[in-house]
């Protein structure tokens, strides 16, 4: 039988989707898991639980779905090992790092792929399969027929996501909250730069709309048929949602997987009934009634975005119009009925909506300026003198601020504790354990004759080869889409480079509904002569590996420390380019001076913020917008589908001289997305002579890395999550003089 899995974003979520009758909860803990904003779990609590729900007869799974810097891989060793001696019954990651040390040191660790690992194809399942993987979480933008073909071609589990938030970004290849200040999506720190409010231009005049906040999934209706394909977990999104959430969108989704076979229709009905009370966004079912790629690409767009759908959640209640601290007494009170709020309690007034609430309503506020976001429980109302109402609320937070209503006292139920009344028998933590040393492959003598140094730059079009040649690359490198497929294979233009000078970039999204027409094309350029690739996606990867060509590991195949680019090596690829995201720390963590030939640098690009596999509504007549704070963006859309990137390039151009002296030796300028223009190569070309800085342009993450939260603060977790945590669980570095050294490519454990 299928299985039904719920978030479990704190103890009271827990018990509502247990007690509405979940086989499964996800969660996460304190660090490395994509929901850093929710409450998460304690060490004990997470121990607890799996004791508890293993008694049960029920699942748990920890989520470890960030990517980590290097600086962080002896932490991250730490935690699996953690996580080894509790033994939830899976993880759910998207970091190669994690692959190459579970493979490594923790074979028992039962492996999921998360949805931020960009999984949509057969392709990509049973490589990840062969790798030890028993499930895996497909991406989103996958409509029911791709489902069914991936799972007639793999005997790997599947995981589909079907009711909760959506991305408008393609599963695991958003960039914009990374490139608004380092709070990357990828570290769980997302920004939700989809929710926020946009000004565009047009006609002479400006408007406002939340254009690219997605509705929310709810494919209560397509249970039956997803039950009939094979797929084995039904996801419900939610970590950061409220109790009475969870227990109403499990209660219905409980019913219908128990009563589809009886009468469809009216466990359906019944079903829908039951998620009323979702006072969230209105609904989409997005790519599953669509008959082919090509209609879903046309359509989805006006089913998954309306502009005039406000970013938050809930039913709006108004503004806070007035605040002021709740006095000590009450503060205390509330304090001591629940340790785990903030201080700083505040009372506020809230004006603009058309209720009110009362004491065990949910609600849901959301900071004026886009920073902040946090579910809360209304425990208190006051009525002062004036008749006015003011409601607990938690500090950080004020006036303007908005507040939506998640769900009602009545709606709430109460549900047996799940965690064992006495936590003081589980008290495993992390140890102070220290990583071995993973050194990376040396480059071998004439390993890297594809990957000479010097500039490469890389287009999306065959008139932009021609333009680029004035900056005389070592290699130019061809994204191919429809446009330049077009040109190569139908046209069979003759390219002002010879074949052994053009690299050919794939794109990062490789659907299902595309699979074989991507590897009929890749045979094709092929028997054209065409021999190096750059793959952004696992199932590039095991195509490509098939029919010897060479491979390079793409900016979205993320490698972010030495064990993620380890794993990538035992796949046979040899070079890689840096992830945009990348600081120049990072960098030099993850490659010491004698692998560092093997790494391209991006130094000029335009980043594609948001990529969505749709193209955007007819009435979004607009290329430009932009955010309160007046920084300007442009929207492509295309047959491909869209892409937000931003109006003024990254560029480090100016860097190139001092990182050629520190061995980085070959240097990608990405004119990706976007025309070539004259005066543009020209200023690149100066700033490439005289190593200086271009004006207008940002520096992405190069300089200040991820926006991360302090050691102290991530020692703090700790001792919350452990309750006894030692200082040393943090770890700074790494020592070689426990384990064994590791060189070139340590053998893998296979399960």
């Amino acid at each position: 039988m299928a299985e039904l899995l719920a978030p479990a974003g704190n103890v009271e979520s827990l018990d509502a989707a247990i007690g509405e009758g979940a086989d499964a909860v996800y969660l996460g803990l304190k660090t490395f898991n994509a929901r850093l904003r929710s409450s998460n779990f304690s060490f004990r609590e997470f121990e607890g639980a799996v004791s508890s729900l293993h008694k049960k007869g029920k699942k748990i799974y920890v989520t470890v779905n960030t990517v980590c810097e290097e600086r962080e891989t002896e932490r991250l060793y730490r935690f699996l090992a953690y996580l080894n001696r509790v033994g939830p019954d899976g993880l759910i990651v998207q970091d190669y790092g994690v692959i190459r040390m579970c493979q490594e040191f923790f074979p028992n660790l039962v492996l999921h792929a998360s949805t931020q690992m960009n999984v949509e194809s057969a392709a990509a399942v049973n490589l990840l399969g062969k790798e030890g993987f028993k499930r895996v979480v497909l991406a989103r933008e996958l409509g029911l027929e791709e489902i069914k073909d991936i799972k007639a071609k793999t005997g790997v589990e599947l995981e589909v996501f079907v009711h909760g938030a959506l991305c408008v970004s393609e599963s695991g290849l958003c960039l914009f909250s990374s490139f608004l200040g380092g709070k990357s999506a990828n570290r769980g720190m997302c920004a939700q730069a989809c929710r926020r409010l946009y000004t565009t231009e047009g006609g002479g005049a400006n408007f406002q709309g939340y254009y690219f906040s997605p509705c929310d999934l709810q494919l209560i209706d397509k249970i039956p048929d997803l039950v009939q394909a094979g797929v084995e977990s039904f996801k419900i999104e939610g970590r950061m949602k409220s109790a009475e959430y969870v227990g109403s969108v499990v209660a219905a989704y409980r019913y219908v997987l128990d009563h589809w076979q009886e009468n469809k229709k009216e466990a359906v009905a019944a079903a829908k009934r039951m998620l009323a009370t979702d006072f969230a966004r209105s609904k989409t079912s997005y790519w599953y009634n669509f008959k082919s790629v090509k209609e879903g690409v046309e359509e989805a767009g006006s089913q998954i975005l309306n502009p005039n759908q406000a970013g938050g959640t809930g039913i709006y209640l108004g503004k806070i119009a007035s605040q002021k601290y709740a006095p000590k007494e009450l503060a205390a009170q509330l304090k001591a009925a629940d340790p785990a709020k903030e201080s700083g309690i505040q009372l506020a007034l809230i004006k603009g909506g058309s209720y009110d609430p009362d004491p065990g309503d949910s609600i849901r506020i959301h900071k004026k300026n886009d920073t902040g976001r946090q579910s809360h429980k209304v425990r208190y109302v006051e009525t002062d003198k004036q008749g006015r109402r003011w409601i607990d609320i938690p500090g950080g937070f004020g006036v303007d601020d908005e507040v939506y209503l998640l769900q009602t006292k009545s709606m709430s139920k109460r549900y047996q504790r799940v965690l064992p009344n006495d936590l003081a028998p589980f008290n495993h933590q992390p140890r102070d354990e220290m990583l071995p040393v993973m050194d990376l492959t040396p480059v071998q003598k004439g390993e890297l004759g594809y990957f000479p140094e010097g500039i490469y730059v890389q287009v999306s079009s065959v008139a932009d080869v021609f333009a680029a040649q004035a900056l005389n690359p070592v290699r130019m490198i061809l994204e191919l889409n429809s446009e330049s497929l077009y040109d190569l294979l139908k046209k069979k233009t003759v390219l002002p480079f010879s074949k052994k000078q053009m690299i050919l970039s794939l794109d990062p999204f490789c659907p299902q509904g595309i699979e074989d027409e991507q590897t009929a094309q890749i045979s094709e350029l092929l028997d054209m002569g065409y021999k190096t690739f750059v793959a952004n996606n696992l199932a590039q990867v095991s195509v490509l590996r098939q029919k010897g060509a060479t491979v390079i590991a793409g900016p979205y195949l993320y490698a972010f420390n030495r064990w993620a680019v380890s794993w990538l090596e035992n796949l046979n690829i040899g070079a890689f380019v840096s992830p945009y995201e990348n600081s120049k720390k990072n960098l030099e963590g993850i490659y010491e001076p004698k692998v560092r030939d093997r790494v391209l640098l991006p130094v000029y690009a335009y980043p594609a913020l948001f990529r969505m596999r749709f193209k955007l509504p007819k009435e979004y007549d607009f290329t430009y917008f932009s955010d309160k704070e007046e920084v300007a963006f442009k929207v492509n859309s295309t047959a491909d589908g869209s892409f937000v990137m931003p109006e003024a390039p990254f560029s480090i151009v100016d860097k190139t001289s001092a990182l050629q002296s520190e061995g980085f030796k070959r240097f990608l300028l990405d004119f990706s997305k976007t025309k070539v223009g004259r005066q543009e190569v020209k200023a690149v070309q100066l700033s490439l002579a005289k190593q200086k800085p271009l004006e207008g342009v940002s520096r992405f993450n190069w300089k200040e890395g991820f926006y991360t939260i302090s050691p102290e603060d991530y020692k703090a977790r700790y001792d919350k999550g452990s309750d006894n945590a030692p200082a040393q669980a943090m770890g700074k570095g790494r020592s070689a003089s426990k384990g064994k050294p590791k060189t070139g490519r340590p053998p893998r454990r296979r399960r």
